[in-house]
């Protein structure tokens, strides 16, 4: 199984550098994923290769005008089908392990990165399938969320990361924050690595880790905990 992501963008270096690091370049050597970044720029047909103009209507910031944006996602859907073509936007919904789980099983996607005060509403309307957010505030542009999504995804695809289950057992896979973690040595400046971790008791060690996971959750996020009582 392999994925593919094409990340539309103004700022391309910006998106580039960590794709050439980490997970998502081994699962890009590796083949079970592509990433693609376009520059909008090449979109454009004036001399200045103007991506944005001022709203209609007056107001503060500038706005990403419709025609590259239009281009850009013609070129593309002329080679592929894809299962989405998403947004990242404050006003959009929120992303979760469970939408990264629903986005893991799709073959092809485009990521538009927003920028300044946002797109045409025209592409909203007419091209995009769905509209995500990365959380309660705004950032510049949509580069760092598309990154986020990209990588959250990716690591999820069979072959991205060397340990499968790992992915598997994150935090808020089942709801639930991940329990705490040790590792050698197991004394370290006075603390040390809990008895139940050394005893060998496979049993014993995951129901310590249950209660640990609850524990967690009911103390750091009473809103997740809810839905475990």
């Amino acid at each position: 199984m392999s994925i593919r992501f094409d990340i539309l963008t103004a700022l391309p270096k910006l998106v580039e550098s960590p794709l050439r690091e980490s997970i998502l370049k081994r699962a890009s050597n590796k083949g079970v994923a592509e990433i693609v970044v376009h520059d909008l720029r090449e979109f454009t047909h004036d001399k200045h290769h103007t991506l944005d103009e001022p709203p209609y209507g007056g107001g503060a910031g500038m706005i990403l005008k419709p025609e590259p944006i239009f281009e850009c996602i013609d070129a593309l859907t002329a080679e592929r089908q894809y299962d989405e073509i998403i947004y990242l936007t404050a006003d959009g919904e929120r992303f979760t392990q469970s939408v990264a789980n629903e986005l893991s099983l799709k073959t092809n996607i485009i990521l538009l990165c927003g920028h300044y005060k946002g797109i045409d509403e025209r592409i909203r309307v007419a091209l995009v399938t769905r509209e995500l957010s990365i959380g309660d505030y705004v950032l510049t542009g949509g580069e760092l969320a598309a990154l986020i999504v990209t990588d959250a995804v990716i690591r999820l695809i069979p072959g991205a990361i060397g340990d499968g289950e790992s992915a598997l057992t994150d935090s808020f896979q089942d709801g639930l924050l991940d329990c705490p973690h040790y590792t050698r040595p197991p004394e370290y400046r006075g603390m040390n690595v809990p008895e139940i971790l050394l005893s060998g008791d496979h049993k014993k060690i995951a129901a310590w880790r249950d209660e640990q996971r609850l524990q967690r959750t009911k103390e750091r996020r009473a809103d997740l905990f809810g839905d475990h009582l």
